[in-house]
């Protein structure tokens, strides 16, 4: 049996500053870290190459990662495949998995498309599933790489006795 640990809720915003500042009210996430125009060696949707330019933000509530992500291109995307420009919701959770290509192919088999198939600068690469028919948003899953777990921790520990102050910070 396959148990994934699911690491992080993402949404789709308009405005990570702004939408960040309103997770802060709103369910106490934070502090966030943005990132803008996040760099991708390689971005497939659904098999087709496509420049995919997105900022995203990331904070820590409780044990869960808190993604914001906006789009800034009308590149077709995993993202647009559920909400269109103006619109808000959640869209995926994530997980780590140890074989990238195998959890791939056993979400194709089970009938669930890779809506986004990307890879980082960094080489690591991720995958948005389209899940939506059976759960009303899409799975992500990266491969798992230091790097990215690095990040995870260092998010999770600006939250440790966090009190409030610099709620939105800029990475890079």
């Amino acid at each position: 049996m396959i148990q994934r640990q699911i690491v992080q809720n993402a949404y789709v915003v308009n405005d990570v500053f702004q939408s960040a500042l309103r997770m802060v009210d709103l369910i106490g996430a934070g502090p966030f870290f943005v990132l803008e125009h996040i760099a991708l060696s390689e971005c497939l949707y659904r098999g087709k190459q496509v420049h995919f330019d997105h900022t995203s933000a990331y904070g820590q509530c409780g044990p869960i990662m808190i993604e914001l992500v906006q789009q800034n291109n009308d590149a077709p995307s995993a993202f647009r495949d559920m909400y269109a420009p103006g619109e808000e919701g959640l869209h995926h959770v994530a997980s780590f998995v140890d074989d990238f290509d195998a959890e791939v192919a056993r979400y194709a088999a089970l009938g669930f498309e890779a809506a986004n198939l990307a890879t980082t600068t960094g080489g690591t690469r991720f995958a948005y599933i389209d899940t939506t028919s059976l759960l009303g948003h899409m799975v992500e899953f990266y491969e798992d790489d230091q790097g990215v777990r690095d990040f995870y921790a260092m998010v999770a520990a600006a939250a440790v006795d966090w009190d409030g102050s610099d709620p939105v910070r800029v990475l890079g």
